[in-house]
């Protein structure tokens, strides 16, 4: 079972490494950290996203994505608004030059793993799409309710990632 992990980590951290080799990263003029990357994702996914949650989401305390959220304020990648029900509670959003740049990106990923996914047999690709849901899976049993919150600043902890949006 191990060796099946280890083997997973390699494989995905390979498809990770060739992708950003070949289409480099996201809004690189600003060189994000991966912390920051991780949130500016949450946020892409989720327009209006409360700061409590996207700490839910990516497994850190509240007050790390608050440094995050500020950092990210100050380079003109998010915008913050009050919320109109809560005033205590903040909202997320990207800057609009920040979502173009970041579609731009996955659109280049995108299409650069369509071009080799074009290059797999129907059956493979069927393979592929439905080992999808099952490292979905994995990935959430990876957080342990005990971990939901990670108290360490430089978001070097335990993490959850975003759930991924499944197409069908």
């Amino acid at each position: 079972m191990v060796d099946l992990a280890d083997d997973l980590y390699d494989v995905i951290g390979l498809l990770r490494r060739r992708s950003r080799r070949l289409v480099g990263a996201p809004l690189p003029e600003l060189a994000l950290s991966g912390a920051q990357l991780e949130l500016v994702r949450v946020v892409r996914r989720n327009p209006g996203v409360a700061v409590a949650e996207a700490a839910r989401v990516l497994g850190l305390a509240p007050n790390t994505v608050s440094t995050l959220v500020g950092q990210l304020l100050a380079l003109g990648v998010l915008e913050r608004e009050r919320d109109d029900q809560d005033r205590r509670v903040a909202r997320l959003d990207l800057t609009p030059s920040a979502r173009s740049g970041l579609e731009q990106w996955r659109d280049r990923r995108a299409q650069a793993t369509a071009s080799a996914l074009a290059g797999l047999t129907s059956a493979e690709r069927s393979r592929l799409a439905a080992a999808l849901p099952t490292i979905a899976r994995i990935a959430a049993d990876l957080l342990e309710p005990t971990d939901a919150v990670v108290h360490e600043s430089d978001g070097s902890g335990p993490r959850a990632e975003p759930e991924p949006v499944m197409r069908p």
